[in-house]
């Protein structure tokens, strides 16, 4: 009991605390990041992948589905190293900023959102084609028949179709990229995990035992383990909630026309 306080009391410390607290931020941002920038990429891909079939355009389907294929098949954090050794940093990036403690740690924030937006992009590109192949050809010739050109289409018909069919997926994915941003805490100290990772290799310091002990690895991964635990069920209750209003808006319909029967 007394080694469980002494672990304890490391939460109740201010530093250690904010510190941590700032790993969330970090985690959430380049999660954000990831996921903005992801459906960009991604959507592209997907209606390259998608649409480009004919004439000299079946190369860039081709480019599209190496894209997809490579990153979505090989590891994260095989892109993660690759990305830290040889990715370019913008020169703006060299300097502090975000209140991290050096220049080299916003190059490794910026790497390690590199590498998230690269694998990310390939499985939202999945997910944006799955959406796309769900609206029904039908919409294409409903859109010519009003005199919108292909661009118009896909930006006011398919699109937005396409997109609120994939909600609750692309939710989920949101939610894996959370996890999978604690693959950068094998790089940098930059977020959550990490940041969980160096107080645990010195939290001798902080305990007031002079020793590492088992309950400070229960009490610090304990409490990652809570702050993934609330933002990914709060986003998966997020998904459960969308999914019942989209079946209730689908049963709508069906409901109005046995009323006026």
């Amino acid at each position: 009991m007394k080694t469980l306080n002494a672990s304890l009391s490391m939460l109740r410390n201010t530093a250690i605390l904010q510190y941590l607290m700032k790993g969330v931020l970090f985690t959430l941002i380049i999660s954000v990041i990831a996921v903005v920038f992801g459906l960009l990429i991604g959507s592209i891909l997907a209606l390259v992948r998608n649409y480009c079939h004919t004439g000299k355009n079946k190369i860039f389907r081709y480019l599209a589905t190496f894209y997809i294929e490579l990153f979505r098949n090989t590891p994260l954090l095989l892109w993660i190293f690759i990305c830290l050794v040889f990715c370019p940093t913008p020169w703006f990036l060299n300097r502090k900023m975000f209140g991290l403690n050096s220049a080299a740690d916003v190059k490794l924030l910026f790497k390690g959102a590199v590498a998230l937006i690269l694998f990310t992009s390939s499985v939202i590109a999945e997910i944006v084609r799955g959406g796309l192949n769900s609206v029904a050809e039908g919409q294409f010739e409903a859109g010519y028949s009003q005199g919108f050109n292909t661009v118009q289409v896909m930006v006011y018909i398919i699109l937005p179709q396409a997109y609120r069919n994939i909600i609750p997926t692309l939710l989920s994915q949101v939610i894996t990229t959370i996890k999978d941003s604690s693959y950068l805490a094998n790089v940098a100290v930059i977020e959550l995990m990490a940041r969980t990772k160096q107080i645990m290799s010195s939290a001798n310091r902080y305990n007031g035992t002079g020793v590492i002990n088992v309950s400070d690895v229960f009490v610090l991964f304990g409490f990652a383990f809570l702050i993934y635990f609330i933002i990914n069920f709060t986003l998966s209750c997020v998904v459960r909630h969308m999914q019942k209003r989209m079946k209730e808006g689908a049963k709508k319909p069906a409901d109005i026309v046995a009323v006026e029967q």
